[in-house]
Protein backbone atom coordinates (compact mmCIF):
# COMPACT_ATOMS: atom_id res chain seq x y z
CA UNK A 1 0.00 0.00 0.00
CA UNK A 2 1.08 3.76 -1.13
CA UNK A 3 -0.17 6.76 -0.20
CA UNK A 4 1.49 9.72 -1.95
CA UNK A 5 0.64 13.33 -0.63
CA UNK A 6 1.24 16.26 -2.41
CA UNK A 7 0.22 20.07 -2.74
CA UNK A 8 1.91 21.44 0.87
CA UNK A 9 3.88 24.47 0.09
CA UNK A 10 3.79 27.82 2.15
CA UNK A 11 0.65 30.27 1.80
CA UNK A 12 0.01 33.82 3.85
CA UNK A 13 -2.94 33.46 6.58
CA UNK A 14 -6.33 33.96 4.68
CA UNK A 15 -5.19 31.69 1.72
CA UNK A 16 -5.64 28.14 0.57
CA UNK A 17 -4.09 24.99 -0.44
CA UNK A 18 -5.14 21.96 -2.02
CA UNK A 19 -3.55 18.61 -0.82
CA UNK A 20 -3.63 15.68 -2.81
CA UNK A 21 -3.25 12.19 -1.26
CA UNK A 22 -2.92 9.47 -4.61
CA UNK A 23 -3.49 5.24 -2.80
CA UNK A 24 -2.10 2.75 -4.80
CA UNK A 25 -2.38 -1.09 -3.21
CA UNK A 26 -6.04 -1.09 -1.96
CA UNK A 27 -9.61 -1.32 -3.38
CA UNK A 28 -10.08 2.63 -2.94
CA UNK A 29 -13.20 2.65 -3.82
CA UNK A 30 -14.35 0.82 -0.66
CA UNK A 31 -11.86 2.53 1.13
CA UNK A 32 -12.16 4.93 4.04
CA UNK A 33 -9.78 8.15 3.94
CA UNK A 34 -8.72 10.65 6.36
CA UNK A 35 -6.26 13.44 6.55
CA UNK A 36 -4.18 14.37 9.53
CA UNK A 37 -2.01 16.84 10.89
CA UNK A 38 0.89 17.16 13.50
CA UNK A 39 2.26 20.66 14.29
CA UNK A 40 5.42 20.99 16.26
CA UNK A 41 5.20 19.85 19.73
CA UNK A 42 2.02 18.62 19.59
CA UNK A 43 0.12 14.98 18.62
CA UNK A 44 -1.31 14.18 15.48
CA UNK A 45 -4.94 14.92 14.87
CA UNK A 46 -8.02 13.93 12.82
CA UNK A 47 -8.82 16.76 10.32
CA UNK A 48 -11.21 15.21 8.15
CA UNK A 49 -12.47 12.02 6.82
CA UNK A 50 -14.48 11.05 4.08
CA UNK A 51 -15.76 7.38 3.91
CA UNK A 52 -16.65 4.76 1.08
CA UNK A 53 -19.76 6.55 0.70
CA UNK A 54 -18.51 9.96 0.48
CA UNK A 55 -19.94 11.03 4.35
CA UNK A 56 -17.55 13.57 5.44
CA UNK A 57 -16.38 14.27 9.09
CA UNK A 58 -14.47 17.32 10.35
CA UNK A 59 -12.68 18.41 13.33
CA UNK A 60 -14.03 21.74 14.33
CA UNK A 61 -11.18 23.83 14.17
CA UNK A 62 -11.78 23.64 10.36
CA UNK A 63 -15.10 23.22 9.89
CA UNK A 64 -16.72 25.71 7.02
CA UNK A 65 -13.09 25.77 6.18
CA UNK A 66 -11.64 23.08 4.62
CA UNK A 67 -13.45 20.23 2.30
CA UNK A 68 -12.42 16.61 1.93
CA UNK A 69 -13.45 14.81 -1.49
CA UNK A 70 -12.75 11.86 -3.40
CA UNK A 71 -12.30 10.78 -7.14
CA UNK A 72 -12.63 7.07 -7.54
CA UNK A 73 -11.38 7.06 -10.52
CA UNK A 74 -8.38 8.37 -9.68
CA UNK A 75 -7.90 6.72 -6.63
CA UNK A 76 -7.24 10.28 -5.04
CA UNK A 77 -8.86 12.43 -1.90
CA UNK A 78 -8.20 15.23 -1.65
CA UNK A 79 -8.24 18.45 1.39
CA UNK A 80 -9.26 21.82 0.39
CA UNK A 81 -8.06 24.16 2.67
CA UNK A 82 -9.32 27.50 2.95
CA UNK A 83 -8.94 30.77 5.30
CA UNK A 84 -5.84 29.51 6.37
CA UNK A 85 -5.06 30.26 9.80
CA UNK A 86 -1.74 30.24 11.73
CA UNK A 87 -2.52 27.71 13.91
CA UNK A 88 -3.38 25.22 10.70
CA UNK A 89 0.38 24.89 9.92
CA UNK A 90 1.15 21.30 10.09
CA UNK A 91 2.52 17.90 8.55
CA UNK A 92 -0.34 17.09 7.15
CA UNK A 93 -0.65 12.89 6.57
CA UNK A 94 -3.08 11.16 4.31
CA UNK A 95 -4.54 8.04 6.11
CA UNK A 96 -6.42 5.13 4.32
CA UNK A 97 -8.40 2.53 6.71
CA UNK A 98 -9.25 -0.48 4.10
CA UNK A 99 -12.17 -2.26 5.49
CA UNK A 100 -10.96 -6.36 6.48
CA UNK A 101 -7.39 -5.09 6.85
CA UNK A 102 -6.04 -5.65 10.38
CA UNK A 103 -4.60 -1.96 10.26
CA UNK A 104 -5.00 1.08 8.60
CA UNK A 105 -1.93 3.28 6.59
CA UNK A 106 0.06 6.30 6.22
CA UNK A 107 1.75 8.73 4.06
CA UNK A 108 5.00 10.43 4.18
CA UNK A 109 2.91 13.62 5.29
CA UNK A 110 3.35 17.34 3.25
CA UNK A 111 4.25 20.41 5.23
CA UNK A 112 1.94 23.48 5.45
CA UNK A 113 3.32 26.37 6.66
CA UNK A 114 0.72 29.39 6.93
CA UNK A 115 2.54 32.58 7.60
CA UNK A 116 1.46 36.16 9.04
Amino acid sequence: VQLQASGGGLVQAGGSLRLSCAASGIIFSITQMGWYRQAPGKQRELVAIITDGSATTYVDSVKGRFTISRDNAKNTVYLQMNSLKLEDTAVYYCNANPPRHSMSYWGKGTLVTVSS
